[in-house]
């Protein structure tokens, strides 16, 4: 089944906001093998001008991953997500995630082609604050194998 390129310029409704707490970039920081001290330590991050401590920049894949969901679950698009293999991921930042930023997400279907009986999807997806204050844009391109 090809993907419905008739989605492209389709927007979700908001997601649910996701409370960013100081552990979870902690552990992410940890398990990406960030040291940075403005991952860790809050006085380091507030050295630098943050509040608190500063997310890596691969971090929002947490919450945008999650928000992904709304587009991939979509019947009509036509996603098998037992085919899909990651393309392409970008960050377009308007300032870093700190702990207690409570974010939310809004998905749009940027572009959808069908080539060689794979389906490819482009996605962005608008991070802000439940304030409706931008904090990243993430782009992201998945391949839907086609049946071989």
């Amino acid at each position: 089944m090809s993907l419905d390129p008739s989605f492209v310029g389709r927007t979700y409704p908001p997601t649910a906001p996701y409370q960013v707490g100081r552990e979870k970039i902690r552990e992410f920081a940890t398990a990406i093998g960030a040291t940075d001290p403005a991952h860790h330590d809050p006085a380091a991050a507030r050295a630098l001008g943050h509040p608190d401590v500063v997310a890596p920049p691969t971090f929002p894949v947490i919450v945008t991953m999650a928000a992904s969901r709304q587009i991939v679950e979509d019947p009509a698009l036509g996603v098998d997500y037992s085919r899909v293999v990651h393309g392409d991921q970008r960050f377009a930042y308007t300032r870093p995630v700190v702990a207690g930023d409570e974010l939310v997400c809004v998905n749009t279907i940027e572009e959808v082609t069908n080539r060689g009986g794979h389906g490819f999807l482009t996605t962005r997806t608008d991070v802000s604050t439940v304030a409706g204050e931008p904090v990243v844009a993430v782009w992201s391109k998945i391949v839907v194998r086609g049946e071989a």
